[in-house]
C-alpha cells in the first residue's frame, strides 16, 4: 500500500483523547472550517458492523482500517491540511489497557506515521453513553487523559489541550491550527 502519510507536504492534525470527549465533532468541524478532508475513527465503523464484542485479533484490522482512512484523506485533502479522528495511539492504549499487550506491527507503524499537530480533547465534557463505548466513571476518563496526555509529550510532536464547551474547543483549535 502505497504510504501517502510519508509521502505528502499535507500537514496532518490528530483530534485524539478519551472516549466522550468531542473529538469526532471537532475533527469535523474543523474540516468543514478550513475546506479539507478529515478521516473517521475507523474503530467506531469497524465495531457497528461486527456482530460481536470485539478481541485482541480484531485490533491490528481497526489499525489497518484507520491507517486507509488516514491515507484516503491525505489524498482529498485540500490547502496542504488534513484531520484525522485519532491515529494508532488509541488503538495502544485500548490493547494495552485490555490485554496487557499491542501487536508489534501497531507499535512499528505508531513509530513510522509522523503528524504535526496533536488536538488533545479534555474530560471536561459530559459523557454521553453510547454502547460502544467503556470507560464512563471519572476516574477512568482521567486515568485515560492522563496517558493520552503522556503520549503526546513523548511524541515529540507539537499539541495543545483543547477545553471548554464546543464553541470554545472549536475556536481554540482554529487559532492553533493557523498558526500550524
Amino acid at each position: 500500500m502505497l504510504d501517502l502519510l510519508q509521502q505528502t507536504n499535507t500537514r496532518k492534525v490528530v483530534i485524539i483523547g478519551p472516549e466522550s470527549t468531542g473529538k469526532s465533532t471537532l475533527t469535523q468541524q474543523l474540516a468543514a472550517h478550513f475546506h479539507t478532508s478529515f478521516a473517521d475513527e475507523y474503530a467506531r465503523v469497524y465495531l457497528e458492523t461486527l456482530g460481536r464484542p470485539y478481541v485482541q485479533a480484531d485490533l491490528p484490522l481497526i489499525a489497518a482500517g484507520q491507517l486507509q482512512l488516514e491515507e484516503q484523506a491525505v489524498a482529498r485533502a485540500k490547502h496542504g491540511l488534513t484531520f484525522l479522528d485519532t491515529d494508532l495511539y488509541v488503538i495502544k492504549v485500548w490493547s494495552e489497557n485490555k490485554y496487557g499487550v499491542c501487536d508489534p506491527a501497531v507499535l512499528e507503524q505508531i513509530a513510522r506515521r509522523r503528524y504535526d499537530l496533536y488536538l488533545l480533547t479534555d474530560i471536561d465534557m459530559l459523557w454521553v453513553d453510547d454502547p460502544l463505548r467503556e470507560h464512563g466513571a471519572p476516574e477512568m476518563r482521567q486515568y485515560f487523559f492522563n496517558i493520552y496526555l503522556d503520549l503526546v509529550q513523548r511524541s515529540g510532536t507539537p499539541f495543545t489541550i483543547i477545553s471548554g464547551n464546543p464553541e470554545q474547543r472549536l475556536q481554540q483549535a482554529i487559532a492553533v491550527v493557523n498558526v500550524l
